[in-house]
């Protein structure tokens, strides 16, 4: 029997980390799964004995970026300048649904994954009652530059006339660099046709990471997810030029040190070496 497409499978992170949102009361329960509570308890032995090893904490790290993205797309709609998102490889996490809780039809949410996580998640929103013509999941391929599927089509459900942002959170890690230049390209020109246009990402640097804490802390979690991860920057500096040079206006970097939502969390090793990414077209 031939292995099923990447499309047909669900990565075994997006199940433990839909958990995990769950776990810190970040999310729902219409948003646990058997599979998301098995692996997430898999997941967890693992990280315990890196951090043991090298004082990391994931949980720290995971939450410091997820809080982080929250804290600076919120900023953005109370400025006026959001009013649509579009969230790539969303994955279970329940961001689509807290913030329409929050901001209700001020916000149109659109959440995106290839079509097997869509579809469970579509099936799991859908039995607790939680979509609307303002809150929808659908198919993406980040890596299409045409095609029903492509940022470029699903773009073009949105109204031209709104502010819109787009989040990659745990998405770029797993790319190669000419395949994440291609993505961020996509995403510029796609953010153009709109009034205001916010991108925002999760982003490590090479500078923040190179130890041997950060580097045992590597490996586990490429044994966990079975690929290689990549680390796109050098520092933060780079990280702003890369943005120019894909297409965008103007970029910042946010610590996590600074923004009030995340600066407790940031005390703990490894919540203290991720940022947040924003660029604008």
């Amino acid at each position: 029997m031939s292995a099923k497409p990447a499309s047909d499978r669900i990565s075994p992170t997006a199940y433990a980390t839909g958990q995990m949102w769950v776990r810190h009361g970040l999310s729902h329960a219409a948003f646990v799964t058997p599979q998301g509570q098995r692996l997430d308890r898999a997941f967890g032995l693992l990280t315990k004995a890196t951090r043991l090893l090298s004082g990391v904490s994931l949980d720290a790290m995971m939450l410091a970026r997820h809080k982080g993205i929250d804290a600076v797309l919120a900023q953005a709609i109370d400025d006026g300048r959001v009013s649509q998102v579009i969230e790539i490889a969303a994955g279970l996490s329940a961001r689509g649904w807290r913030f329409r809780q929050r901001y209700g039809d001020k916000i149109t949410y659109v959440e995106s994954d290839l079509p097997a996580m869509a579809a469970t998640k579509r099936a799991l929103l859908d039995k607790a009652g939680f979509l609307s013509p303002n809150h929808r999941v659908i198919e993406l391929d980040a890596l299409a530059d045409k095609g029903p599927r492509s940022l470029a089509a699903v773009s073009r459900t949105l109204d031209p006339d709104r502010g819109t942002a787009i989040i990659t959170e745990g998405l770029m890690n797993y790319l190669d660099p000419d395949t994440a230049r291609g993505v961020w390209r996509r995403i510029a020109r796609v953010l153009k046709q709109f009034p205001q246009g916010v991108y925002l990402t999760d982003a490590y640097f090479m500078s923040d990471n190179r130890n041997a804490g950060m580097l045992a802390f590597g490996a586990v979690l490429q044994a966990f997810v079975r690929g290689r991860m990549h680390v796109h920057f050098a520092d933060a500096e780079q990280a702003c030029d890369r943005m120019r040079e894909s297409g965008f206006g103007d970029a910042r970097v946010y610590r996590t040190q600074e923004l009030a939502e995340t600066r407790e969390i940031a005390r703990t090793k490894g919540g203290d070496r991720v940022c947040v990414l924003e660029a604008r077209t």
